[in-house]
């Protein structure tokens, strides 16, 4: 596929839990453009270290563990689905331990630095749907489109547990809702690439919507603002 930097892009950014990759995926489908899930991204060097057993404050570890990436991503049913080698990840990545090892490892400059250029390299004809914390503030900050995903942190803790309790997952609500504070405030709070709405983009509150509503609403921004002008 022809990667350029004319390409649109559309960015789908918030926090953990807000149904990012559902409707990320579901976006790409419609419009029939490629996927980044960059959380995927973040968990996968997370589970490499975690596998390897490397220091999760071990920046220049870490940061070494970003080359040997071979990522990619297909839009699902589900969500966005990683592969790694060609090899579909599963459900590792969706681990409550990566996830919360993920936040750690994002929160590193070195590391945050070592795979902007390798989320960059996904921009490609005919359009791209980023998913992120950061996609429409650094990573892809021309983006033609830009939306901020959110829901209130007891809504995101249900559909975590409810996403937990059927993959046969091990854990209480009053611990997601600790682990999502915990991790909000990690995010917001980090002096790199904290994770905050982009001044352009248009925040979405899904705490009482449907995935189809959602999905509706996110392809509106993108016909107003890509299509309606191109």
């Amino acid at each position: 596929m022809t990667k350029t930097s004319r390409c649109p892009v559309l960015t789908i950014d918030g926090p953990s839990g807000a149904g990012k990759g559902a409707v990320s995926a579901r976006v790409a489908t419609a419009l029939g453009w490629g996927v980044l899930d960059s959380g995927a991204v973040y968990r996968s060097v997370a589970l490499a270290a975690l596998t390897n057993k490397t220091d999760l404050a071990d920046e220049t570890a870490l940061t070494a563990l970003c080359a040997d990436l071979d990522l990619g991503f297909e839009p699902g049913p589900d969500g966005i689905q990683a592969c790694l080698g060609g090899r579909r990840l599963g459900d590792a990545l969706r681990a409550e331990e990566v996830g919360v090892a993920s936040s750690q490892v994002a929160a590193l400059p070195g590391v945050r630095a070592a795979l902007l250029d390798l989320q960059r390299a996904f921009r490609a004809v005919p359009g791209l749907v980023a998913d992120g914390r950061d996609m429409g503030t650094v990573v892809f900050p021309d983006a033609e489109a830009k939306v901020f995903l959110d829901a209130s942190v007891e809504e995101r803790a249900r559909r975590r547990y409810r996403q937990l309790k059927a993959n046969g997952d091990d854990v209480t609500f009053d611990r997601l809702i600790s682990d999502l504070q915990a991790r909000d405030r990690r995010d917001r709070e980090r002096t790199v690439s904290p994770t905050l709405p982009a001044d352009d983009a248009v925040v979405v509150d899904s705490t009482s919507l449907g995935l189809e509503e959602v999905v509706e609403r996110v392809l509106a921004v993108v016909t107003e603002r890509v299509f309606d002008r191109s």
